[in-house]
């Protein structure tokens, strides 16, 4: 069940996030870090 909920929120943040894959880490803004964080971490769930 969790694991399924973290697979669609995954889906969602593809959708509506921007990729952030393509930028150098230490140049991001706190904001952009924060996403590519949220977005690390929804990831991670969906896969254990």
């Amino acid at each position: 069940m969790k694991r399924a909920i973290f697979k669609a929120l995954v889906k969602i943040n593809k959708a509506i996030l921007p990729s952030l894959y393509k930028k150098d880490p230490s140049k991001l803004s706190t904001f952009q870090k924060a996403i590519l964080g949220y977005r690390y971490w929804a990831l991670t769930n969906s896969l254990k």
